[in-house]
């Protein structure tokens, strides 16, 4: 059995690593919840965003413009995954590169090439040892909010590529913050725009587009795209924060049930100590006394 000296020194040991995950825990909280607000700010504007894309599309009115051509045969596709920069945020990083992964071997039985745009220092890491799929563009340390000129270097060279027929479709790889207790990893087609399958409300399809809708379509498109790349930026930080705040929850319930069990094999070995203490005197007073 430990001494009491090596059980006091676990137990410090314990109790300074869970001021850390405390502190993280706290800190993964007020940075969630600045994170949710701004993903839920930007939720109506996406979500209508995707109807009027889909709405033009099924109108006939992106027929001729190049964003919006549906390829058939893809033969090529570009995938933009979403993973954090420093981990301990439980299963998140595991869960998105596992759908990611599930996309190139998806990609590689239909003898479809792939390209990548890694975002995070764990995606980074993690495509850099792929042999499978062409890394294009690594970024790593972006803000929570995203600034302008970071979002539209992500959007630009996805626009780019496909315009110029390099890929044929476009996807995003990130995780969705559905709820507090409901973060799921999920794939969402950015390009060819207006493809993604979602429910047009009767506001949209009523709507009138002034002065027509193929100038509204050419003004708004860019725009349109790119809130959706937006949208998944915030939602992945939401997820990520949520997930390290309960990873480190987790942790410091187990250091203090750690520091309870210490405490009690400390306690035992003290009074075994003692134990043994009278003992030794009860059999030294009995020795003199004979």
């Amino acid at each position: 059995m430990p001494s009491t000296q090596q059980l006091k020194g676990r137990i410090r040991s314990v109790k300074s690593t869970k001021q850390i995950t405390k502190a993280m825990q706290l800190v993964a909280a007020s940075k969630m919840r600045k994170a949710q607000e701004a993903e839920q700010a930007s939720d109506p504007y996406t979500r209508t965003a995707n109807e009027i894309l889909t709405h033009l599309a099924s109108q006939g009115v992106t027929d001729q413009h190049p964003l919006y051509q549906l390829r058939e045969d893809i033969g090529s596709r570009l995938l933009i995954v979403i993973a954090t920069d420093k981990g301990l945020a439980g299963a998140y990083d595991a869960n998105v590169l596992k759908l990611y992964t599930k996309q190139l071997l998806d990609d590689d039985k239909a003898g479809v090439k792939n390209q990548t745009i890694a975002i995070g220092r764990r995606a980074n890491r993690f495509v850099s040892k792929l042999k499978n799929t062409e890394v294009v563009a690594a970024y790593q340390d972006l803000p929570d909010d995203p600034s302008g000129s970071q979002l539209r270097a992500i959007v630009d060279q996805a626009i780019a590529k496909f315009e110029a027929g390099e890929v044929d479709a476009v996807d995003v790889v990130y995780t969705e913050f559905i709820s507090s207790v409901n973060q799921q990893a999920k794939t969402q087609r950015i390009l060819p725009a207006g493809y993604e399958t979602v429910e047009v409300s009767e506001n949209v399809r009523e709507a009138e587009f002034e002065p027509s809708a193929e100038e509204v379509l050419e003004a708004v498109t860019y725009r349109l795209i790119e809130a959706q790349v937006y949208h998944a930026l915030l939602t992945a930080r939401a997820s990520e924060y949520i997930m390290r705040m309960l990873a480190m929850k987790n942790a410091t319930d187990n250091a203090n049930d750690l520091i309870e069990d210490l405490t009690l094999a400390m306690n035992k070995a003290r009074q075994a100590a003692i134990t043994q203490e009278l003992a030794e005197i009860s059999g030294g007073v009995e020795a003199l006394s004979e």
